[in-house]
């Protein structure tokens, strides 16, 4: 992060403290982690190791003053033991809050989420996705943003600076999950703007709720989080990939749609600004709980969702690469695909959840599977299961790398 950006914010929250004096609460947690991660076939290349180990720490510190002034800092760290690119430090949040009656001001390192939907987040742009932390974009690397938010009785609308931009992570040549040739994030990335990641992004947020209605409408100008590539010849005759990250604009919507047992989700976005053309992509679906007696208190959950996106999927890979450009379509299959999951919340003192998801390519019949399960083990360890199945990846050029990739991951959290 820039040195300059990093002064600022040290000044910030020299002055804040100053300002607010004597804390009122202050509240220290987190958790750290052993996790495995076995995988069930060889490596596809040759550097990549065939399973990992990895130790991780992120704990959680909150101070609040009087007037309700509070400051949250989430360090975090991981070691792992076959990916060089997986081993290192980053601030999920280090982020001051000023509340007030009708606005509420955060400044500082933060985390925010959009979207309602399971399958893809069209919506969430805000932060970077820290893809070597989880594949499915669910983990997000810390966002500086400045942010204002205005309450009222019609809405809510948050407003964003951000003054400094994240680079996506890669995994690394010896990691698995990873394209051939492998992405070196140790070089330069490239970008469209001279001001590279210190140009300043824009972004805001309406939503409100009415009755069963959640509505949200997103706009975002400014360096793409989801990078394009340029692929280039090397010294040693061998292609290297280098992320280009592009000046682009993005609008979404977000419904959602609650009525007893019935959830109905939709994320559409609009965004142009890519060198191959705009486009636009949807995800759109629904989720039907079922309980009662005969199901002794377990709650199941049916999730059905549909994912489009207009860009052109059908280009072969060979005739990208001899262009020398790859377009943003590279981080995505998800172009014409179904997606079916079952939820189960078993509602006891331990917590126990299982998610499984199965996603189906309707044009290549390439699929993902997905079981996701968790359970407390006392009150301070919690045992979590990760597991991807790729199948019939060798159909889809872009998850053809994954072919011999899926890989089970468990792992035991203590929180403190």
């Amino acid at each position: 992060m820039a040195k300059g950006f990093k002064d600022r914010l040290l000044l910030c929250l020299a002055a804040v403290i100053a300002a607010h004096g004597t804390a009122v609460a202050v509240e220290v947690g987190g958790w750290m982690e052993a996790e495995g991660r076995y995988f069930f076939q060889e490596p596809l290349y040759p550097a990549q190791d065939w399973n990992s180990a990895s130790l991780a720490v992120r704990p959680e510190f909150y101070q609040e003053w009087a007037g309700g002034y509070s400051f949250t800092f989430v360090p975090f760290y991981r070691y792992d033991s076959a990916d060089d690119q997986r081993t290192r430090f980053d601030v999920r949040e280090a982020l001051f809050l000023w509340p007030a009656e009708r606005y509420e001001l955060r400044a500082g390192i933060g985390k925010v989420f959009w979207g309602v939907t399971e399958g893809r987040h069209l919506v969430d742009i805000v932060n970077q996705s820290d893809t070597v932390e989880s594949i499915d974009g669910e983990e997000k690397l810390g966002q500086p943003m400045v942010n204002l938010t205005l309450l009222s009785d019609f809405g809510t609308l948050d407003l964003f600076v951000l003054p400094y931009f994240r680079e996506r992570t890669f995994p690394g040549r010896n990691g698995r999950l990873r394209f051939d040739p492998y992405i070196d994030t140790g070089r330069d990335a490239v970008y469209e703007n001279d001001a590279k990641a210190r140009r300043v992004d824009y972004a805001l947020r309406y939503s409100h709720s009415l009755g069963g209605w959640d509505v949200g409408v997103s706009q975002f100008y400014g360096t793409s989080r989801e990078p394009a590539f340029l692929v280039r010849p090397g010294a040693a005759g061998n292609l290297i990939i280098d992320p280009f990250y592009e000046i682009i604009s993005q609008t979404g919507l977000d419904l959602q749609y609650v009525s007893g047992a019935w959830m109905w989700k939709l994320e559409a976005i609009y965004r142009s600004g890519h060198e191959d053309g705009s486009y636009y992509a949807i995800d759109a679906g629904l989720e039907y709980t079922f309980s009662g007696p005969r199901l002794r208190g377990m709650d199941l959950g049916l999730i059905l969702e549909y994912m489009y996106d207009s860009r052109e999927f059908d280009v072969e890979l060979s005739e990208l690469i001899g262009g020398g450009y790859i377009g943003s379509r590279f981080n995505t299959f998800l172009n014409n695909d179904f997606m079916a999951g079952l939820r189960f919340a078993f509602n006891d003192t331990a917590s126990s959840e299982i998610l499984a998801g199965f996603i189906q390519d309707l044009d290549n019949r390439s699929a993902v599977f997905q079981l996701e399960a968790s359970r407390r083990l006392g009150d301070s360890f919690k045992l979590e299961l990760n597991t991807y199945f790729f199948l019939n990846a060798e159909n889809d050029p872009l998850m053809n790398f994954l072919r011999k990739d899926s890989f089970m991951q468990m792992a035991l959290k203590y929180y403190f």
